[in-house]
């Protein structure tokens, strides 16, 4: 069993710059991300990490910019070459101008 570490490298072939690299690029001009992490993640039949990118709302609403964000990155392709994108979900922070966009990825 691989325990999780902030001092550990990642996993060989990690897609998190590439998918924070994505992410970027598929995010309104009005929302800037911040500081992103990850953590490996594991269930029974599937080996994966789960993508954190907390980011910051320049202008607008926060809980439709959430819902228009949820229902883009949900539809997109990810092209994300060994491991396939099994869940992204946005969600409003504690701050009115906080978003989190979490992005599970399991090894394909």
């Amino acid at each position: 069993m691989m325990r999780w570490s902030p001092a550990l490298p990642p996993r060989p072939g990690c897609p998190h710059r590439r998918l924070r690299h994505l992410l970027t690029r598929a995010l309104p001009p009005s929302l800037t991300a911040g500081a992103s992490t990850f953590r490996p993640w594991a269930s029974a039949s599937f080996v994966g990490a789960r993508h954190i990118f907390p980011c910051a709302l320049a202008a607008g609403e926060a809980d439709a910019t959430a819902r228009a964000l949820q229902d883009q990155l949900g539809a997109a392709e990810w092209m994300l070459p060994g491991h396939i994108v099994a869940d992204v979900v946005v969600e409003c922070g504690t701050d009115p101008r906080a978003l989190r966009i979490e992005i599970l990825t399991v090894e394909d």
